[in-house]
């Protein structure tokens, strides 16, 4: 069970986003996005920041960091341990079941991800049983592109792709490569891109907020 940072925009939340970080961070990283996303006043969303746990990582020279799965090579094909990530994903999986135990209807749940955060939400938004709101790939890779088992469930999620062009750690060529097999797999996803390295920006965060608003009806 991950423990998570939650952050409330209101009371009673009617709708949530699932925002998983990067290699090396933890839920902290994000949340100070949450008022820079500048959602409608009254509406209420629970932000949900799960912290990765710390294990051994192969390009960290095997030190132990917060990590969602090890990752092998650091090649434009991004050698990672896929068994760690689908346990990752399961876990994410959890996390949702916990917020439609809450009361909160899964087509009103989003799940985001950063870097090596945005792989495990690939994973687990588009193998989940139940339909989500959408999902949003931050400078990210498709790692089980080639190997998940898609839910009928989410055939039609709304899907948001971003990456910057100057990105030295995760190529833009991987965020491009994302979209083609999502597509492969019969989704449209709604690609942006930024003058901008592995890092995010106004713009950016400016995209997520039309996303949320128009994937959550928020107004």
């Amino acid at each position: 069970m991950l423990t998570s940072l939650k952050i409330d925009t209101a009371p009673h939340p009617n709708a949530c986003v699932i925002w998983l970080h990067g290699l090396g961070a933890d839920g902290h990283d994000f949340a100070p996005i949450v008022p820079e996303l500048h959602l409608p006043a009254g509406a209420a969303v629970r932000f949900v920041f799960p912290h990765a746990p710390a294990i051994p990582v192969t390009i960290n020279g095997g030190m132990a960091m917060p990590a969602w799965y090890d990752i092998l090579a650091m090649d434009i094909d991004r050698k990672v341990d896929e068994t760690q990530l689908r346990r990752s994903a399961a876990a994410v999986i959890e996390l949702v079941e916990q917020q439609i135990a809450a009361g909160i209807d899964s087509r009103r749940i989003v799940l985001a991800g950063f870097s090596q955060g945005g792989a495990v939400a690939y994973e687990a938004a588009l193998s989940v049983d139940k339909p989500l709101g959408g999902l949003i790939a931050m400078s990210t890779y498709f790692a089980t592109a080639d190997s998940i088992t898609a839910s009928e469930a989410n055939r039609d999620l709304p899907i948001l792709v971003l990456h910057g062009t100057q990105d030295p750690v995760v190529s833009e060529q991987l965020g491009l490569r994302a979209c083609r097999a999502l597509e492969q797999l019969g989704h449209v996803p709604e690609y942006h891109r930024y003058p901008m390295a592995h890092a995010v920006c106004a713009e950016e965060i400016a995209d997520i907020s039309r996303f949320l608003c128009r994937c959550l009806a928020l107004n």
